[in-house]
């Protein structure tokens, strides 16, 4: 991971003591099997990629969450949350589906400040206004070399949450199940 200034360790360390006091057993992903799960981020914003384990089988790792949040923050504000686990869960399900090894997955977007999505939402009537990237619980991603479709199929076979399909990334998300796209 780049180096990382005061600002942006203080709010990692704040992450991770954070997680650690959640319950860290796994019991809300039933359909990934209980093993190590490693995930390979790369935020196309910031050039920043984390290859950690954030969950060992039985229990989410504070310190692999904690980097895994922080690609996901908020580039434009520096700001990171708690992203919803399952989110990452998703990811490695469909990093399996796909069988693409330790591709990096590409985000292009995870949390969004409510700053940063009254931004956006003035440049596009895609944004909604009540975004769940501001809650930590959606992701915008693609995986280099694999078909927009095939990554789209696999995230929908999940069968929870929200998937859509965009001509350049697909989004999930932790909320109702609906797809778009």
């Amino acid at each position: 991971m780049a180096s990382l200034n005061r600002r942006q360790f203080l709010v990692m360390s704040g992450l991770t003591a954070a997680s650690s006091i959640l319950p860290n057993t796994a019991f809300a992903s039933k359909s990934v099997a209980p093993s190590p799960r490693i995930l390979t981020l790369s935020s196309i914003h910031t050039g920043e990629t984390a290859r950690t384990e954030y969950f060992d089988g039985q229990h989410y790792l504070g310190e692999g969450l904690a980097q895994l949040n922080h690609i996901c923050r908020d580039f434009r504000q520096d700001e990171a949350t708690m992203m919803d686990r399952r989110l990452y869960d998703k990811l490695n399900a469909i990093r399996l589906k796909l069988n693409v090894g330790d591709a990096p997955i590409k985000i292009i977007g995870g949390y969004r400040s409510p700053a940063t999505n009254n931004m956006l939402r003035k440049k596009s009537s895609k944004v909604a206004k009540k975004s769940f990237h501001m809650t930590g619980q959606a992701i915008d991603f693609y995986i280099e070399g694999v078909p927009m479709s095939q990554v789209h199929k696999a995230a929908l076979s999940l069968r929870s949450g929200g998937v859509g399909r965009y001509s350049r990334f697909i989004h999930i998300d932790t909320g109702p199940t609906r797809s778009w796209g």
